[in-house]
């Protein structure tokens, strides 16, 4: 470990072993942007269509007299797009490589939150609207309206059941509320908007008017959600279980990682056919008894080799408790691999890795995997105290054989416009930090993990120290 103070300069240890910088990302950046472009077209159209219907079943029009018609069209219309927004969000969730690949991990879960919410205030909108404009031209109390749509139209029972366990998913989503909430319980109860979803689903394909209006229409939405479903019985169940068989991975050791974290190391066969990538993280089941099916993301923290993948974590809520009662032979079922934060998405010939916690993990796992000239790789990382942070041999040997650079900024927080600093260094402003550790930033690559809080201040840091956007690299796994 190095440390550093005004007028100084934190260099490691010689190495033993020099190596070249070789990133890597022509080829890998281009299949990244066709991705993105399809699955950024496939979003285009659906809206498009969506608001095709909308004109072509006289919204337009139905919109200018303001009065019973004007409310029913505007019901219409925040059906339509709900209905879409769902769409996209069991697409989202459905660990579709099309989007996976396309927008990454971070990008797609900011739009899932994003999504989640719009979609639930315009499925209220929708439903406040239509019963305000039928009621308008029934010339009737609008809850005598919401009764009669609810027990006499066809689906709309169901559809009711759909809206409450829909209520249940963003109630448990807002941050105060998720913050009260283990991972586990949160993740069970968020699988909840698959059902929601599937039962709303039949009153729109029964008698929703722009669901029917024509032959096309009706072909479409059929077929966009019965893909939809299709995609996640394909990539959410088929998949996992087919990659899990075949690998057949298990636990072969189970270590303590400072005083409060576990490192778990498994094997498997043909392991190098999973095309995991330092950075990117799996979603595991450990079948060591009950709650075993409940998924855990955690990201790897050694680089992936053809015989074993190690995860590290810190010990916390139950999932992460139930880690060290593991016993070597356990059999591991997983999803993945997920993420963008790879050495892909390198630029620059030199890396400044910057983690907080359980972020420093996936950071050592591509130190270890990537190329860089002695000197030429520093990584600052941040915990409570020094005892409590993850990978330490790791990092030592690093320091020791790549001559990597290691700046530990341990301790409480600092109380200053750069939160993400240690106490010891308040007197230092960030974006000074930034430029004293990395003064040639044109040559860097920048990776963050750790707290999406934390992350963020980090980035802004970054920003005004004048490291490019796509030059920082990050990934976000909370929603």
């Amino acid at each position: 470990m190095t440390t550093f103070a005004p007028g100084t300069r934190p260099v490691g240890p010689s190495p033993t072993t020099p190596t070249v910088p070789t990133p890597a990302f022509g080829e890998r950046g281009a299949r990244t942007a066709l991705w993105h472009a399809a699955a950024t077209t496939v979003i285009w159209l659906t809206s498009l269509f969506v608001v095709a219907l909308w004109v072509a079943g006289g919204g337009v029009t139905a919109t200018l007299g303001v009065n019973a018609e004007t409310l029913t069209t505007l019901g219409r219309l925040t059906g339509l797009v709900s209905a879409n927004l769902l769409l996209y969000q069991v697409l989202l969730m459905g660990r579709i490589p099309l989007f996976e690949r396309g927008f990454g991990r971070d990008a797609m879960t900011r739009m899932h939150r994003f999504v989640g919410f719009w979609s639930f205030w315009l499925l209220v909108a929708h439903i406040v609207l239509l019963v305000l404009g039928y009621a308008a031209t029934a010339a009737i109390n609008p809850f005598v309206q919401l009764w009669e749509f609810i027990w006499n139209y066809p689906g709309m029972l169901l559809a009711a059941a759909g809206t409450l366990l829909i209520v249940l998913v963003v109630a448990t989503s807002i941050r105060r509320a998720r913050k009260k909430l283990c991972y586990e319980s949160w993740h069970l109860l968020h699988l909840y908007a698959y059902l929601g979803v599937g039962l709303a689903l039949p009153h729109q394909l029964w008698t929703g008017a722009d669901f029917l209006s024509s032959p096309v229409a009706t072909a479409y939405w059929w077929i966009v959600w019965a893909a939809a479903a299709a995609s996640v019985l394909v990539f959410r169940i088929g998949v996992p279980l087919v990659r899990s068989a075949r690998h057949g991975i298990r636990v072969t050791a189970i270590e303590p990682d400072g005083d409060s974290g576990v490192t778990v190391r498994m094997s498997g066969r043909a392991l190098h056919r999973l095309g995991a990538r330092a950075g990117q993280f799996f979603v595991w089941r450990f079948v060591d008894g009950a709650g075993w099916t409940r998924g855990h993301p955690f990201s790897l923290s050694s680089a992936p080799t053809g015989r074993g993948l190690t995860v590290a974590a810190r010990i916390g809520g139950d999932g992460t408790q139930r880690l060290t009662t593991l016993r070597p032979g356990t059999r591991v079922l997983i999803e993945g691999p997920y993420g963008h934060m790879t050495g892909a998405a390198r630029k620059g010939t030199k890396l400044l890795m910057i983690g907080a916690g359980a972020g420093v993990a996936p950071l050592v796992a591509l130190l270890e995997e990537q190329a860089y000239a002695p000197g030429d790789a520093t990584l600052v990382t941040r915990d409570h105290t020094e005892a409590a942070a993850l990978r330490q041999d790791a990092i030592r040997h690093l320091a020791i054989h790549r001559g990597l650079r290691h700046v530990d900024l341990s301790g409480p927080r600092a109380r200053t416009a750069s939160p993400w600093l240690s106490a010891s260094h308040s007197a230092w402003r960030g974006p000074d930090v930034i430029r004293y550790l990395a003064p040639d930033l044109d040559t860097y690559d920048v990776y963050l993990c750790g707290p999406v809080a934390w992350m963020k201040a980090v980035d802004k840091d970054l920003r005004t120290a004048g490291v490019a956007g796509d030059r920082i690299h990050s990934e976000a796994f909370t929603i």
